[in-house]
């Protein structure tokens, strides 16, 4: 069991990798990149010519937990994380974004 989780780490990091060689990030169209752990989610916006991270935001801040009620699914945190993260960037004057799937499947969270 312990090879087929290293190999499946690998296969994420090798596709992680091809998105990444296509994606990069401006100051007029940032990459929002996204990370799913097994428990929470991390957004980020990311102007790759700066090399800074613009705006980011994730289930694990302190003022989140007034945004969900008791018993949210991990779907429900994800839908409140991208939210924050929009008004977030709006609130940057950022309209567009270029999506970094960061090697994981374009579906459900």
């Amino acid at each position: 069991m312990r090879y087929q989780y290293k190999s499946q780490l690998n296969a994420r990091r090798r596709r992680h990798l091809r998105v990444r060689a296509k994606v990069s990030g401006t100051p007029e169209r940032p990459r929002l990149n996204v990370y799913r752990s097994s428990a929470h989610i991390y957004a980020q916006l990311i102007d790759d010519t700066a090399a800074s991270t613009l705006v980011a935001a994730s289930d694990l801040e302190a003022d989140f937990a007034s945004r969900l009620a008791d018993g949210t699914t991990k779907s429900d945190k994800a839908k409140a994380v991208g939210q924050l993260i929009g008004e977030r960037a709006k609130a940057l004057g950022v309209t567009s974004v270029v999506f970094d799937r960061g090697g994981f499947k374009y579906h459900g969270r």
